[in-house]
């Protein structure tokens, strides 16, 4: 089965969801799925979820215990650029039908990562392995070697209420 390109991008909620999403629907189908979170070394709910599917779903963090708000500092870059290293070795392994890279777009954005490094990545992934990118700030060039591209587009949230982050919901 041939792989494709997917790229989840926007201002919108949903990004990771529909990833893991689509990750909850290939193992169903019996796919092994990697994922990696770069810029994320929190513990969220969705990480409970893929414990139960360990048998199918492998999922390791690549970031520190906070997200970055402003400048990176060199310990950002250095887990970024491991697992980025880390990663490249695991596409070519042969052990795993789908490669979820979630906010590696926000990695490319805050430099931790070089664009060009991501896109060598596309263009050289093993036809069989489908590979999903997400995270707001998708450039143009991979916005242009991905086959689907999906835009979370924020109309409304109730964030802009106050309604903080909900266990289960949002983290």
């Amino acid at each position: 089965m041939k792989g494709y390109i997917h790229v989840y991008t926007g201002n919108g909620k949903g990004k990771t969801t529909a990833a893991f999403g689509l990750a909850l629907r290939a193992a169903g189908a019996g796919l092994k799925i990697y994922i990696a979170q770069f810029v994320k070394g929190m513990k969220y709910s969705e990480l409970n979820s893929i414990e139960r599917f360990n048998d199918l779903i492998t999922l390791k963090q690549y970031g520190r215990n906070c997200f970055i708000k402003k400048n990176p500092e060199q310990e950002d870059i250095d887990i970024a650029q491991k697992g980025f290293e880390e990663v490249k070795k695991i596409i070519h392994s042969g052990k795993f039908n789908i490669v979820i890279l979630d906010e590696i777009n926000i990695a490319v954005f805050y430099n931790l990562i070089d664009e060009k490094d991501v896109l060598e990545l596309m263009q050289n992934k093993p036809e069989q392995v489908e590979l999903i990118i997400t995270g707001r700030y998708a450039t143009p060039n991979i916005i242009e070697l991905a086959d689907l591209v999906t835009e979370m587009k924020e109309l409304k949230h109730y964030y802009q209420k106050g309604v903080k982050a909900r266990a289960g919901i949002e983290r």
